[in-house]
């Protein structure tokens, strides 16, 4: 496809977003889940809620920021993951936000959001910035997690602003740009060895339009472990299925879930894995 009709059918696709922006919603800290915008220049940026239960009065819980996958939205990652039920048994806000034209700026991935060098890691500071605000999100307790292009959102995130946040998990993502975090961060991460769009072995090309490979798996997890000065990953990971190594106890974790034979999806037992690793973080520094 050309560059100009590219760029023709994404101004009519984001005039269409701007025309129709999605509604306010509920109350921020009401429980159960709500749609809500955020303004981000020229138009709202939606995204859903999900509060959980008996908080009303109460500390802000901490808040887990989960990431839809390439040309999905936030009610498919919402379904897919299974966060909302997971979140209420364990204390947990989700925020759901959704990308532009179902993708994310994760560097060398992906189309639309790449193609118009959309400022998502400005968006995410936005929408953590008015969640903690409006008390329904503790800043010393946010954590990260995304499927697909999402997870390569969070790898973003976490490198250029691991200040912020307290862990990530990702699933079936790749990194996807150079990486500089400017404190240790916490990485938890789920693939599968037979994942046709993010190979485990590395190799193929990031985008359509980009002839650079994918890392492999164990490279990307020897990068964090080595950003994170940690040891090998050969320790049991705390409630995982024996198909979880991590670098073993301790603040700062960096641990790896490989299912074999498994394809580009979000683990049954991911999400649950996932809230008990963020819960075992140490929250971040008072500021």
């Amino acid at each position: 496809m050309k560059i100009a009709v590219r760029a023709a059918m994404i101004v009519a696709l984001l005039a269409t977003l701007i025309a129709h922006p999605l509604p306010a919603g509920a109350s921020d800290d009401a429980p159960g889940t709500s749609k809500h915008t955020i303004p981000m220049g020229d138009w709202n940026r939606p995204y859903l809620l999900h509060v959980p239960p008996g908080r009303e009065g109460g500390a802000p819980p901490p808040l887990i920021v989960a990431l839809h996958g390439g040309l999905n939205d936030s009610e498919y990652v919402r379904r897919q993951s299974g966060l909302d039920e997971v979140a209420d048994r364990h204390g947990y806000a989700v925020a759901y936000p959704d990308g532009l034209l179902g993708t994310w700026n994760a560097g060398a991935c992906c189309w639309f959001a790449r193609w118009t060098g959309v400022d998502d890691v400005a968006f995410l500071d936005k929408l953590i910035d008015t969640l903690v605000r409006q008390g329904v999100a503790d800043p010393r307790r946010v954590f990260v997690t995304g499927f697909s292009n999402g997870g390569g959102m969070a790898y973003r995130y976490a490198c250029e602003r691991s200040d912020r946040i307290a862990g990530i998990a990702v699933v079936s993502g790749a990194l996807a740009i150079g990486c500089t975090p400017r404190k240790p961060v916490s990485v938890l991460a789920f693939h599968g060895t037979w994942d046709p769009s993010v190979p485990y072995e590395g190799g193929g090309n990031m985008d359509a339009d980009v002839h650079f490979p994918f890392i492999p798996v164990k490279f990307l997890m020897e990068f964090w472990r080595w950003v994170d000065r940690l040891p090998a990953l050969s320790q049991p990971v705390p409630d995982g299925p024996d198909d979880c190594v991590g670098t073993g106890p301790g603040p700062v974790v960096v641990a790896l879930c490989t299912r074999q034979r498994g394809g580009h999806e979000w683990p049954d037992y991911a999400s649950e894995l996932m809230a008990r690793f963020f819960a075992d973080r140490p929250s971040l520094p008072k500021t």
